[in-house]
């Protein structure tokens, strides 16, 4: 799958879906993003089963602002609708290819139960 554009319309309804979703928070002036980008496409390619997003935060201001986005790039991977990391700065390919294979592994229930007991549920 390619990468799909996000924006405040669509933002919530993707990264709260079942599955992987990766995003990449960036913007056209910022060298580091245009470095990134070839790398989170190519990953979007290789990870069919995993939804890629870009957010441009000159376009989405307000989606940026509402997501604490200081730094781009930043990348965002949630699973299930839960943010399991958030980091600024472009990754080197294998980094993300870890990175993907770390939240592939995860054992959601245990995940699920963690986060349920930081909310004192």
């Amino acid at each position: 799958m390619a990468t799909i554009d996000l924006t405040a319309d669509n933002f919530s309804d993707t990264v709260t879906s079942d599955g992987i979703v990766l995003v990449d928070w960036w913007a056209s002036w910022c060298g580091p993003c245009r470095a990134f980008a070839p790398v989170f496409e190519k990953a979007s390619e290789s990870h069919p089963d995993i939804t890629f997003g870009k957010v441009d935060t000159e376009a989405e201001q307000q989606l940026a602002g509402e997501a604490g986005i200081q730094s781009i790039p930043t990348l965002m991977a949630f699973r299930d609708g839960i943010l399991m990391f958030s980091q600024p700065g472009a990754l080197p390919e294998h980094v993300l290819e870890d990175l993907i294979g770390q939240i592939e592994a995860l054992d959601m229930e245990q995940v699920r139960a963690e986060v349920d007991a930081q909310r004192g549920a």
